[in-house]
Protein backbone atom coordinates (compact mmCIF):
# COMPACT_ATOMS: atom_id res chain seq x y z
CA UNK A 1 0.00 0.00 0.00
CA UNK A 2 1.20 3.48 -0.83
CA UNK A 3 -0.19 6.57 0.88
CA UNK A 4 0.75 9.99 -0.47
CA UNK A 5 0.42 13.24 1.44
CA UNK A 6 1.66 16.81 1.48
CA UNK A 7 -0.13 18.28 -1.49
CA UNK A 8 -2.02 21.57 -1.44
CA UNK A 9 -2.47 24.97 -3.00
CA UNK A 10 0.68 27.02 -3.43
CA UNK A 11 1.55 30.20 -5.29
CA UNK A 12 3.95 30.15 -8.24
CA UNK A 13 7.51 30.10 -6.96
CA UNK A 14 6.50 28.34 -3.78
CA UNK A 15 7.53 25.00 -2.34
CA UNK A 16 5.92 21.81 -1.14
CA UNK A 17 7.21 18.50 0.16
CA UNK A 18 5.31 15.38 -0.75
CA UNK A 19 5.58 12.19 1.26
CA UNK A 20 4.68 8.63 0.39
CA UNK A 21 4.60 5.97 3.08
CA UNK A 22 4.73 2.38 1.98
CA UNK A 23 3.61 -0.87 3.56
CA UNK A 24 3.13 -4.47 2.52
CA UNK A 25 6.48 -4.96 0.82
CA UNK A 26 10.18 -4.73 1.57
CA UNK A 27 10.66 -1.04 0.98
CA UNK A 28 14.43 -0.88 1.21
CA UNK A 29 14.94 -3.12 -1.81
CA UNK A 30 12.40 -1.35 -4.02
CA UNK A 31 13.13 1.45 -6.45
CA UNK A 32 10.52 4.15 -6.06
CA UNK A 33 9.14 6.67 -8.49
CA UNK A 34 6.90 9.73 -8.52
CA UNK A 35 4.53 10.18 -11.44
CA UNK A 36 1.87 12.83 -11.98
CA UNK A 37 -1.27 13.45 -13.93
CA UNK A 38 -2.32 16.96 -14.88
CA UNK A 39 -5.99 17.76 -15.54
CA UNK A 40 -7.04 16.28 -18.86
CA UNK A 41 -3.59 14.83 -19.49
CA UNK A 42 -2.00 11.40 -19.34
CA UNK A 43 0.29 10.08 -16.67
CA UNK A 44 3.78 11.59 -16.69
CA UNK A 45 6.98 10.28 -15.12
CA UNK A 46 8.59 12.80 -12.75
CA UNK A 47 11.46 11.25 -10.80
CA UNK A 48 12.88 7.95 -9.58
CA UNK A 49 15.22 6.85 -6.83
CA UNK A 50 17.12 3.61 -6.54
CA UNK A 51 17.97 1.53 -3.52
CA UNK A 52 20.94 1.68 -1.17
CA UNK A 53 22.64 -1.03 -3.23
CA UNK A 54 22.29 1.22 -6.27
CA UNK A 55 23.71 4.14 -4.36
CA UNK A 56 20.32 5.79 -4.09
CA UNK A 57 20.75 6.97 -7.69
CA UNK A 58 18.20 9.56 -8.79
CA UNK A 59 16.64 10.48 -12.13
CA UNK A 60 14.55 13.51 -13.05
CA UNK A 61 12.43 14.55 -15.95
CA UNK A 62 13.90 17.61 -17.66
CA UNK A 63 10.79 19.60 -16.74
CA UNK A 64 11.58 19.32 -13.02
CA UNK A 65 15.36 18.94 -12.96
CA UNK A 66 16.93 21.50 -10.68
CA UNK A 67 13.63 22.26 -8.96
CA UNK A 68 12.56 18.92 -7.50
CA UNK A 69 14.53 16.59 -5.25
CA UNK A 70 13.59 12.99 -4.58
CA UNK A 71 14.81 11.24 -1.45
CA UNK A 72 13.94 8.28 0.71
CA UNK A 73 14.10 7.21 4.34
CA UNK A 74 14.25 3.42 4.45
CA UNK A 75 13.84 3.40 8.24
CA UNK A 76 10.46 5.11 7.81
CA UNK A 77 9.45 3.32 4.58
CA UNK A 78 8.92 6.74 3.07
CA UNK A 79 9.89 8.44 -0.16
CA UNK A 80 9.77 12.22 -0.51
CA UNK A 81 9.54 14.75 -3.29
CA UNK A 82 10.75 18.22 -2.37
CA UNK A 83 9.35 20.64 -4.91
CA UNK A 84 10.63 24.20 -5.23
CA UNK A 85 10.14 27.05 -7.68
CA UNK A 86 6.75 25.60 -8.50
CA UNK A 87 5.06 26.58 -11.74
CA UNK A 88 1.39 26.44 -12.76
CA UNK A 89 2.27 23.59 -15.11
CA UNK A 90 3.26 21.50 -12.10
CA UNK A 91 -0.41 21.36 -11.14
CA UNK A 92 -1.33 17.68 -11.06
CA UNK A 93 -2.20 14.73 -8.91
CA UNK A 94 1.07 13.21 -7.76
CA UNK A 95 1.45 9.49 -7.14
CA UNK A 96 4.29 7.38 -5.89
CA UNK A 97 4.76 3.90 -7.28
CA UNK A 98 6.86 0.87 -6.45
CA UNK A 99 8.95 0.85 -9.59
CA UNK A 100 11.98 2.26 -11.27
CA UNK A 101 11.49 4.61 -14.18
CA UNK A 102 10.75 1.77 -16.57
CA UNK A 103 7.27 0.47 -15.91
CA UNK A 104 6.33 3.31 -13.60
CA UNK A 105 3.46 4.50 -15.75
CA UNK A 106 1.74 1.10 -15.52
CA UNK A 107 2.53 0.37 -11.86
CA UNK A 108 -0.22 0.30 -9.23
CA UNK A 109 -0.92 3.68 -7.67
CA UNK A 110 -2.39 4.92 -4.44
CA UNK A 111 -4.94 7.70 -4.13
CA UNK A 112 -2.41 10.41 -4.93
CA UNK A 113 -2.08 13.91 -3.56
CA UNK A 114 -3.28 17.03 -5.37
CA UNK A 115 -0.82 19.83 -6.03
CA UNK A 116 -2.27 23.09 -7.32
CA UNK A 117 0.03 25.96 -8.27
CA UNK A 118 -1.95 29.13 -8.74
CA UNK A 119 -1.97 32.76 -7.71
Amino acid sequence: QLVESGGGLVQPGGSLRLSCTASGFTFNIAAMTWVRQAPGEGLEWVSSIGTRVAGYDTLYDDAVKGRFTISRDDARNTVYLQMSSLKPEDTAVYYCVKSGRSGSLSASRGQGTQVTVSS
